[in-house]
């Protein structure tokens, strides 16, 4: 019984890490993507350039234009950065958030495992005494049909010599 016990709590623990390590992959994962990702998507963010190389169209361009275009997309490229420091200082409260609740788990299974150890051990005591008793009786029980042979036998030898000496049992001559 000592081995289903220890192999119950290596199956809980394995469980457990396994449960953990997929919360952890959910809730990390779409963000280290996110985060990998979002240094191209920083780039793909700015509005394309429109590439005609004529000296006309090079001419005809407003400095104004350029300037606040690339200033929107650094501006973006900042916000971005900001927003992830953000969504990661959420995430990373949240893993801990989720490794409390699951501490907290484990520790309320610690202690009912601890409980139903004791209640077995109370139950195997009761067995015990209970088989104790029973091996007991079952004894007494030997010792009493022991007797009751051993007092038939002595009760037949002295029936016998009674018979022996004229004795008629009333019993059997009153059918």
């Amino acid at each position: 019984m000592a081995q289903q016990g220890v192999c119950s709590a290596g199956v809980v623990r394995l469980v457990l890490f396994l449960v953990s390590a997929c919360l952890v992959c959910y809730v990390v994962g779409p963000t280290l993507l996110w985060h990998l990702s979002g240094k191209f998507a920083v780039q793909a963010s700015c509005p394309s350039c429109v590439c005609d190389c004529s000296l006309e169209t090079i001419l005809s361009i407003p400095l104004g234009f350029i300037n606040s275009s690339f200033t929107d997309c650094s501006k973006r490229g900042t916000n971005s950065n900001g927003e992830s420091e953000d969504i990661v200082d959420l995430l990373s409260e949240e893993l801990n958030l989720q490794r409390n609740v699951t501490n907290d788990n484990m520790a309320h299974t610690r202690a009912l495992i601890l409980e139903a150890r004791k209640t077995s051990s109370q139950y195997q005591k009761e067995a015990e005494k209970c088989n104790a008793g029973v091996e007991a009786c079952e004894e007494a029980r030997e010792k009493a049909e022991a007797a009751l042979i051993a007092e038939k036998k002595l009760s037949a030898v002295w029936e016998s010599r009674a018979r022996e000496l004229g004795w008629q049992d009333r019993r059997n001559a009153r059918s």
